[in-house]
């Protein structure tokens, strides 16, 4: 997603969120489409509905979550704090700016409050990591 007008002048009209929480958005939806995609076994450049798979808000939410955990590890709930994402009625909040100003886009199903109470930030960005003693 490129920065346009539009969305800077959207990032200071609600400035809740850092441009970067809109990025890794933005990005987590078009990595997580190519996995849908490729799950399905759609070739690299197929048609256009099959090479955009929709993704619910609940399934955009976990998505994102295994990205952070994926790019940040640890840091991932800090991270995406910082950016002013502490929750995944946040993530709505963001996807739906996003749809609001083109930049994404919705089904007839999908409502804004699809993202809310997905998951606890506190429990599901954390790894569980394991120390073992070598023998």
């Amino acid at each position: 997603m490129r920065i346009s007008r539009t969305l800077a002048r959207m990032l200071l009209e609600d400035r809740r969120f850092a441009l970067d929480a809109y990025l890794f958005i933005a990005e987590s939806l078009c990595h997580a489409q190519e996995l849908l995609a490729a799950q399905r076994g759609v070739p690299s450049g197929g048609p256009r509905e099959d090479a955009d798979p929709h993704l619910t808000g609940p399934e955009l939410c976990e998505a994102i979550r295994l990205r952070a955990l994926d790019q940040f590890g640890l840091l991932a709930k800090a991270v995406l704090n910082t950016w002013g994402i502490h929750s995944t009625g946040d993530i709505g909040d963001v996807v739906y700016n996003l749809i609001r100003i083109g930049e994404m886009r919705k089904s007839k199903r999908d409502r804004r409050e699809d993202f809310d109470g997905v998951f606890d930030f506190d429990d599901a960005l954390r790894r569980r990591f394991e120390f073992t003693v070598p023998k």
